[in-house]
């Protein structure tokens, strides 16, 4: 009887606890603040910083700043014209351009953001690179971290806090939120289940069509990374990530309502 009232006690918290994603709507569960999420976000990633190369690529860590940049200013305006810009409390925007081979990028919860070197010849010019920023920022405005952390908290930590397993496993607590943006994974543009990858293309499509960027350069980008995986992907129902004729399908779809907010600068 204990077990079944405490059952339903997490279920009702769990009921409540949740948020909206922007532009889709979809209600999701988050029983992490903001700013807990940020406080771990930016102490992981001055970890990651310190552990790694920046590159000495002038020209190219220009792009990354620059088009990082362009998308914070679009993603700061749509939230404001849509009264939702108390989203954005506590971000500390940062872009950085990591010096390795690896074909990857993340921003963690706050806009820290890094691309790695390795992705630039699939971007190959800075509107492809955009299409990977506006993807990688995307997940951090939909608070897909957040969502990630919040199940992980209810299903191997008995629904306990972030604030509070940061207190009593703080090395647990690390390696969980570098799991949560895939901070170091060669699969770092592959770490989200198929719908928050649809929501973080959707997303990513308004947010880089806003900062000026053609949209429509995310289906050749897309085509480019799945020949760089080499076709390695699993079929689409053993994965938990859209196949890619899936995602530019759904690319295709929204295009029109992207290409509405698209003004080439």
């Amino acid at each position: 009887m204990y077990k079944k009232i405490i059952s339903f006690a997490v279920a009702a918290v769990m009921m409540v606890a949740c948020t909206t994603v922007p532009i889709t709507g979809r209600r999701q569960l988050n029983l992490v603040s903001d700013a807990e999420m940020q406080q771990q976000s930016y102490a992981a990633y001055r970890q990651f910083l310190s552990e790694n190369k920046l590159s000495r690529d002038a020209q190219a860590t220009a792009m990354v700043k620059r088009v990082g940049k362009r998308i914070q200013n679009a993603v700061e305006q749509y939230m404001a014209a849509n009264n939702m810009q108390n989203e954005l409390a506590g971000f500390d925007w940062e872009f950085n351009l990591v010096d390795d081979d690896q074909i990857n990028a993340f921003a963690m919860a706050g806009g820290k953001t890094v691309v790695y070197s390795g992705l630039l010849p699939v971007a190959q010019n800075e509107t492809g690179l955009a299409v990977v920023m506006g993807h990688e920022i995307a997940h951090a405005i939909a608070k897909h971290g957040n969502e990630r952390m919040s199940q992980a908290l209810a299903q191997q930590f008995g629904g306990q806090t972030l604030s509070a397993l940061a207190g009593a496993q703080p090395g647990v607590t690390s390696n969980l939120i570098k799991s949560v943006y895939g901070v170091g994974s060669q699969l770092g543009l592959l770490k989200y289940g198929r719908q928050q990858e649809t929501e973080a293309d959707k997303l990513g499509l308004v947010f880089m069509a806003m900062a000026g960027y053609d949209p429509q350069a995310s289906i050749p980008f897309w085509q480019r990374m799945e020949a760089a995986s080499g076709g390695q992907a699993p079929p689409e129902f053993l994965s938990t990530h859209p196949s890619a004729g899936t995602r530019q399908n759904t690319l295709k779809q929204y295009m029109p309502e992207a290409l509405k907010y698209y003004k080439a600068k």
